[in-house]
């Protein structure tokens, strides 16, 4: 049977009632937030995805906005906040703004599958700490080190401890042709004469092994800050843990950094280029080298090799930097 439809059968248009649309359907805006008036404060520690920020003369605590969670953020981080920002008890501001880092000091971590791990921004001086002896002082991971440093744009120091143990002389023979400030202490006396000046007006950090000394060495230079420190293991011959995270202190108008101790410190993205960063001398006679130059002794046509057989740069520091280029190819963590 064949229906009939009539006029009542069909809807004018304004007979349809149209829904508002529902909340949240708008079209999303490219536009974001400026927050580059936001109160400024600084990292001072991070633990457990918490932030702990000094911000005009008081610390507080936050976290990351949802945006730079992938980014991250490391002590010594400027950062732009809201929220709430008394410091109270309970209280939880908010990072939604990393400032531009004037330089990063990172290391290749073999035990964590992050990879690349920076570990401080904006410092401009590296105490490498180092045991004359208990436990045995390592060239290889000062070298490590010092790559770092120098592709950092930082400039590194070599702090020498428990020299009343050990005449570290000779194991200094093997840093002679880098430009280092070494600071030798004894375990019953720091001198904190010779290290104050170096603090003042600087973001310092210090590093080295697990049990050299390091965290004794910031407890006399902050008297305020403490951290446990624990005795090397007489089996092993290695140090313990007593450092987690990295924390800033304020110290003699400068800020000085106490880094987790380590074992390996491993290089990433790091090559010659990064290195003369360190060696100012090295760097202008390179600019004549072949493209690609590798500036290893194999290299042809390295002009390196011609100054120095000219003296116009010093041998032991073409040694050192050389030894240092082929410690970024190295692929040995011990």
């Amino acid at each position: 049977m064949t229906r009939i439809y009539s006029e009542d059968d069909y809807l004018d248009e304004d007979d349809v009632k149209v829904r508002p649309n529902p909340r949240g359907s708008r079209p999303r805006t490219k536009r974001r937030p400026n927050f580059d008036d936001a109160p400024l404060g600084m990292v001072l520690e991070v633990h457990l995805a918490r932030y702990r920020v000094l911000v005009d003369g008081k610390e507080v605590l936050a976290t990351l906005a949802k945006e730079l969670r992938n980014k991250g953020c490391v002590t010594c981080d400027q950062v732009r906040l809201a929220g709430d920002l008394t410091g109270e008890k309970g209280s939880l501001a908010r990072i939604v703004k990393v400032e531009p880092r004037s330089t990063a000091l990172s290391r290749l971590n073999d035990e964590s599958e992050a990879g690349e791990q920076t570990i401080v921004a904006n410092a401009d001086q590296l105490m490498i700490v180092l045991a004359a002896a208990n436990p045995e002082p390592k060239a290889r991971l000062v070298d490590r080190y010092l790559v770092a440093a120098y592709n950092a744009g930082i400039k590194p120091f070599l702090v020498m401890t428990k020299c009343d143990l050990q005449d570290p002389s000779e194991f200094l023979e093997s840093f002679s042709g880098f430009d280092l400030t070494v600071i030798k202490t004894r375990s019953d006396k720091p001198n904190l004469e010779q290290l104050i000046p170096h603090i003042k007006g600087h973001t310092t950090v210090f590093a080295g092994h697990s049990g050299v000394g390091k965290t004794t060495l910031i407890n006399a230079l902050a008297p305020n800050y403490s951290r446990a420190t624990q005795e090397v293991n007489e089996v092993t011959g290695k140090g313990k843990h007593t450092s987690s995270s990295a924390r800033a202190i304020s110290a003699h108008a400068g800020w000085i950094v106490d880094t987790p101790g380590v074992r390996t410190f491993g290089l990433a993205g790091i090559n010659s280029a990064g290195l003369l960063k360190g060696f100012t001398d090295l760097a202008k006679v390179s600019e004549s080298c072949p493209r690609d130059c590798s500036h290893l002794e194999s290299a042809p046509d390295c002009e390196l090799d011609v100054a120095a057989s000219k003296g116009e740069i010093s041998e032991l520091r073409l040694d050192s930097f050389r030894r240092l280029v082929a410690e970024v190819g190295s692929v040995d963590w011990s």
